[in-house]
């Protein structure tokens, strides 16, 4: 019999952690018996782990993301990654028009007083022109309010029969935001998902209210103290980024992946990074351990030698498919091989896993292929409305700056 609550805490990682989250809540779905995954009574997602937590507080099992997400070719509005990187244009409209401003006021400082203030420090000022962001994420939000917005879903954090709770940053107070919890309750949960995945310097800030929001990330990786606190007796946790680590991995990993220098900036960026919130992640999990000693917490993550989530490319259908099916697999075999850790403290909670489920070594994630790469072709006219869309909106913040001017 249930101690508590039964929650979901999923942590970010752009595209390639909510394909690598999607494979392994299928996995444990599975494979868990007692309890679905699209039905626990607390989620908390940060950053791309939003988006699925807002889909699984929805009622969406992870089976239906998968076919959502992935093996999309049936759906109405299919999910491309492409979506993610369309150009800022209004935040470069924004700026350039700023420019003439600041150029003036930097001249009109350093002719006033040349000697007080030197050519570089008044010229300093044009630093507020550069973009926040590069890519514009305004598209994700209108994306997962119309999933949200058919029958029997709820794009409103107060209308849901479960709890959920998005993590994103204030940008001017560095404050972590609960957006699903008191004052925060009635703003739109695709928005409140677009401030948490707005990943500082690749998205710019989104505001609400007045204020600036970016990756919930920045504070914590998983935020999984939101669930404890909200009274979760039993918290399953997913992680895609992890550092690798040569070490451990296989003599023909290390020798595919070679010296992670050698593949430039991407990936020394990368690797900084997932070590950064890793290690923070492992502080937190021993912080929620005294905290809250009553509560198991669960972590699902690839492994610290796993390679394939420095090689895939989730921008392509067939890199999709190859990275749900290994994050499947991976967390198949990492039930199998902590049977004896999570048994009893899953039936603490009236759950077990299904051993018949784990031993059939040929279920599969994905459809089979007749073998050629799929590729689909991307709708002219929707194509050209989404154009259409990005100019009128760099036109009106033109015409907006022009008369403020």
């Amino acid at each position: 019999m249930s101690r508590g609550k039964i929650g979901v805490a999923l942590a970010g990682g752009g595209p390639l952690g909510a394909i690598y989250e999607i494979g392994a809540l299928v996995a444990l779905d599975e494979a868990l018996r007692g309890v679905s995954l699209s039905d626990c009574d607390v989620y908390v997602g940060v950053s791309s782990g939003a988006f699925m937590a807002a889909g699984l507080a929805n009622g969406i099992t992870p089976r239906e993301m998968y076919r959502m997400f992935i093996e999309s070719d049936a759906a109405d509005d299919p999910f491309e990654p492409q979506l993610l990187l369309r150009p800022a244009l209004l935040e470069y409209g924004r700026r350039l028009a700023s420019l003439p401003r600041l150029l003036g006021r930097a001249a009109s400082d350093y002719l006033r007083a040349p000697r007080t203030h030197g050519f570089v420090e008044s010229f300093l000022s044009l630093g507020s022109a550069i973009p926040t962001g590069v890519f514009d994420n305004a598209g994700i939000g209108a994306y997962l309010s119309a999933i949200l917005s058919a029958p029997g879903r709820t794009n409103d954090f107060r209308a849901l029969t479960r709890r959920l709770y998005v993590v994103a940053t204030d940008l001017d107070t560095s404050e972590a935001v609960a957006f699903g919890a008191g004052d925060w309750a009635d703003v739109p949960i695709a928005r409140a998902v677009q401030a948490s995945a707005a990943l500082p310097g690749l998205y710019p800030p989104v505001e609400i209210r007045g204020r600036h929001f970016v990756d919930g990330a920045l504070m914590k990786t998983l935020h999984a103290s939101v669930a404890l606190r909200e009274g979760a007796g039993l918290l399953f946790c997913v992680n895609a980024l992890v550092p690798f680590d040569a070490k451990v991995a296989s003599r023909g990993e290390r020798a595919h992946v070679g010296l992670l220098v050698d593949r430039g900036l991407p990936t020394v960026l990368s690797q900084s990074f997932r070590s950064l919130i890793h290690s923070r992640m492992k502080v937190g999990m021993e912080r929620y351990r005294k905290e809250f000693p009553g509560a198991d917490v669960l972590l699902f993550e690839p492994g610290r030698g796993d390679a394939e989530i420095f090689l895939t490319n989730v921008f392509s259908y067939a890199g999709r498919r190859h990275l749900s099916e290994h994050a499947y697999r991976h967390t198949r075999a990492e039930l199998r091989r902590r049977l004896p850790e999570l048994a009893p403290v899953l039936a603490r909670h009236g759950i077990s896993i299904d051993a018949e489920v784990l031993a059939n070594e040929h279920r599969r994630l994905a459809r089979p292929t007749s073998g050629h790469r799929r590729t689909r072709p991307r709708s002219l006219g929707r194509a050209a409305r989404e154009l259409d869309r990005v100019l009128q909106d760099l036109e009106q913040a033109l015409k907006a700056q022009a008369g403020r001017g």
